[in-house]
């Protein structure tokens, strides 16, 4: 039998082929008190063992309705996360016997702090846009996760640079909702455009993207 550490690394190699652009994976205990958890006021995980394997998907800006939402159905991209976290984690049940769980996308429902999993697993760096900035794809890349029951091995993770370093600050001025106004991000601003879209009783949703579309840490062609 392959150690933990073996299938983890061929897990993320099979998320990849099953059609992840990016991938992951963080002890689930580390979550508990990650950053933004701490911030909140609330549980960072509802798991105290195990390993969250984080998968990313890009979000080109030509096919803007990824990012389309739905009452009751989220939105494409998210549906398309879903079904490859599905199939990853039926591989490993059925490859390797391990037991796995989609992770919710919302808190609510038994979610995690999906930005801070995917720094934590090493995909990325938070920018000043409250963003994970991944390498090659910039902002543009949307997480889901997948709970396995394994002990992920203490690794160095590898170090990216200051993502925002140098940089002019376009996303700090693209806000419509001038989120960053203080000086950092105000979810309570970037919110309250989000509730005044579903507020609009429009069956497709298209959230506003300026922040993102707007940084130039994005892929390079």
């Amino acid at each position: 039998m392959p150690s933990d550490r073996e299938i983890l690394r061929a897990a993320l190699e099979r998320a990849r082929m099953l059609g992840a652009d990016a991938a992951g994976a963080v002890p689930a205990a580390r979550l508990i008190d990650c950053p933004s958890a701490v911030a909140d006021g609330h549980q960072g995980s509802q798991a105290d063992r195990g390993t969250y394997i984080v998968l990313g998907l890009y979000h080109d800006p030509e096919h803007p309705e990824l990012d389309l939402w739905e009452e009751g159905r989220g939105t494409p991209g998210d549906r398309i996360l879903g079904k490859i976290g599905r199939e990853l984690g039926l591989w490993m049940q059925e490859r390797y016997g391990i037991g796995t769980r989609v992770v919710p996308y919302q808190l609510r429902d038994g979610g995690i702090y999906l930005k801070d999993a995917a720094c934590m697993a090493g995909i990325g760096s938070m920018g000043k846009n409250n963003l994970v900035l991944v390498p090659g794809y910039g902002p543009r890349v949307r997480f889901r996760a997948v709970w396995v029951d394994l002990d992920s091995p203490g690794e160095e993770l590898p170090r990216h640079d200051l993502p925002c370093a140098g940089c002019e600050g376009y996303c700090l001025r693209a806000c419509p909702m001038d989120a960053f106004a203080a000086g950092v991000f105000s979810r309570e601003r970037c919110m309250a455009r989000m509730d005044a879209d579903k507020a609009s009783g429009r069956e497709r949703i298209d959230h506003c993207r300026a922040c993102e579309l707007a940084c130039p840490a994005a892929r390079e062609e």
